[in-house]
């Protein structure tokens, strides 16, 4: 026998209670004051190393609180100034404006200029938001002179002009008392310099 419609679709149907029905009352809280019987309506924190974990007072006994809460407790000066300053921009990270910035902080990969925040295209190894210097693409000669100045191959033209100065002054003839030997790597170092700033690698 099939059953009916009606009765297969009973249990789904809902019910609008009538008008006369009562609502169930919101529960009350209870203030946790000791010995206080009047409601608890107001949340407020344990304590401010505690922000997260409340407690329920009634007016009376919140104020009372708060009155009592000193939030600077236990730090000392420079914990204090610290905190002022860093609530001027609501306690969140900062960095300083600009090319050197912004950018610098977050990190640059080789890929385009895209940024790389997270380290998603960081080999093993790589930390998120450290800047990686691109490969450069040196020649056999431009190769020669970065190894005869002891330089790695993507050194930057600041860490080459730094590099040819400590080595022009090491080995020079006057530092030496006239070595051979100091003199010939002297004219090797002032070579692999010609060779990279010929090549454009310094411009």
């Amino acid at each position: 026998m099939v059953e009916p419609r009606a009765s297969r679709f009973k249990s789904d149907i809902r019910i609008k209670p009538g008008k006369g029905a009562r609502k169930p009352e919101p529960e009350t809280r209870m203030c946790e004051a000791p010995d206080c019987i009047r409601p608890g309506d107001c949340r407020v924190s344990k304590s401010p190393q505690n922000l997260t974990e409340y407690v329920w007072y009634c007016a009376a006994h919140a104020r009372k609180h708060n009155e009592s809460w000193d939030y600077f407790k236990g730090m000392d000066n420079n914990d204090i100034q610290r905190f002022k300053e860093e609530a001027l921009t609501g306690h969140r990270p900062t960095w300083p404006l600009g090319k050197r910035g912004a950018r610098a902080r977050m990190g640059q990969t080789p890929l385009g200029g895209v940024r790389d925040s997270h380290a998603m295209f960081a080999e093993d190894g790589d930390d998120a938001g450290t800047v990686r210097r691109p490969e450069r693409h040196l020649t056999r000669l431009q190769i020669m002179a970065m190894d005869t100045m002891q330089l790695a191959h993507n050194a930057t033209l600041i860490e080459i002009k730094a590099r040819y100065k400590e080595l022009v002054k090491r080995f020079h003839p006057d530092a030496n008392g006239g070595d051979r030997g100091a003199e010939e790597r002297l004219k090797q170092v002032i070579k692999a310099y010609g060779v990279l700033r010929a090549s454009g690698l310094l411009t």
